[in-house]
C-alpha cells in the first residue's frame, strides 16, 4: 500500500478508537492527513503521534476540530482541507455514534441524534467532496458496522444508520464508477476492541462480562482490534482494490456468519 505515500486524505472521527488507529497507519505510509473530531485533546494526540510515525519529511496533519452536525462546520471542514492540500484523493467517513435503544422506549429527539450523526452528516460531507474526490479520480471508504447488515436486539436507529450507510455506499459507487471514482466500506464487528461500549453507557463490570461472553462465542475466539480495521480502509483506498468498487467489506473476525438463536 505504499502507493498511500502523499494522498490527500480526510479522516472523521479521527480522535479515538478507528479513526486513530487509520491516522496512525496512513500516516505511517506518508499519506497527507486532514483530520477532524470533536474531542480537541484526543484529536492533538492522534496529531502528533501521526507526526512521530510518518516520514520526516511529510507535511504535518491539518487539524480540524469539527460537530459533523453542523453544516457550517462540514462545509469548513472540507475548504480548510483544499486550502491546505489543494485537492482531495482519498475519504474516510469513520465519526459515528451506537446509543442503545428499542422501539418501546426510543424517542424521535434519539433518533435524530442518531440518524444526523451517523448518516446525514456523512451523505453532507461526501456530497462536498465528490466534486474534488473526481477531480484526482479518488475514492471513498465508509465505516458502516456489522450491524448494517445483520439483526441486533437493542441497537434500532444506530443499525438503520449503518444500514442506511450501506446502501449509500452502493448507490454511490454505482454512480461515481464512470467517473473513476471508487467508494467502498468497511463492516467491522461489534467485538472490535475500542470505547464504544463505554460510551453506549455500558459499566465496566458488564463490558467485562459481555466481553468474556462474546469471547467464548466469537468464530476466532477473542476481540479485534482498530488497527485491524485501519488495515482493510487502508487496501480499500490503496491502488490493490483499483478493481474494486460497491464493497462491503465485513472485517469481524467472522462473526457475520454465526446464526444466533
Amino acid at each position: 500500500m505504499s502507493d498511500l505515500n502523499g494522498k490527500v486524505t480526510l479522516i472523521t472521527g479521527a480522535s479515538s478508537g478507528i479513526g486513530a488507529a487509520t491516522a496512525k497507519l496512513f500516516a505511517s505510509l506518508g499519506a497527507k492527513l486532514s483530520l477532524t473530531g470533536r474531542n480537541e485533546v484526543n484529536l492533538k494526540l492522534v496529531v502528533d503521534e501521526c507526526k512521530r510515525v510518518g516520514p520526516a519529511d511529510s507535511e504535518p496533519p491539518l487539524m480540524v476540530p469539527a460537530e459533523l452536525c453542523s453544516e457550517l462546520d462540514v462545509t469548513n471542514l472540507v475548504d480548510a482541507t483544499v486550502k491546505q492540500f489543494g485537492r482531495l484523493d482519498i475519504l474516510v467517513n469513520n465519526a459515528g455514534i451506537a446509543l442503545p435503544d428499542t422501539i418501546q422506549s426510543t424517542s424521535l429527539g434519539h433518533y435524530d441524534h442518531v440518524m444526523n450523526t451517523n448518516l446525514r452528516s456523512v451523505f453532507h460531507l461526501t456530497m462536498l467532496c465528490v466534486p474534488h474526490l473526481i477531480e484526482t479520480r479518488g475514492n471513498i471508504v465508509n465505516v458502516s458496522s456489522i450491524k448494517g447488515t445483520r439483526v441486533c436486539y437493542g441497537l434500532l436507529a444506530y443499525s438503520m444508520s449503518k444500514a442506511a450507510m450501506d446502501q449509500m455506499t452502493s448507490c454511490t459507487a454505482l454512480e461515481l464508477a464512470p467517473k473513476g471514482v471508487r467508494v467502498n466500506s468497511v463492516n467491522p464487528g461489534t467485538l472490535v476492541n475500542t470505547a464504544i461500549l463505554r460510551n453506549m453507557g455500558m459499566s465496566d463490570d458488564a463490558r467485562d462480562k459481555f466481553m468474556q461472553w462474546a469471547k467464548e462465542h466469537h468464530p476466532l475466539g477473542r476481540l479485534g482490534n482498530p488497527e485491524e480495521v485501519a488495515q482493510s480502509i487502508a487496501f480499500l483506498a490503496s491502488s490493490n482494490a483499483s478493481f474494486i468498487t460497491g464493497e462491503h467489506l465485513h472485517v469481524d473476525g467472522g462473526l457475520h456468519t454465526v446464526c444466533w438463536r
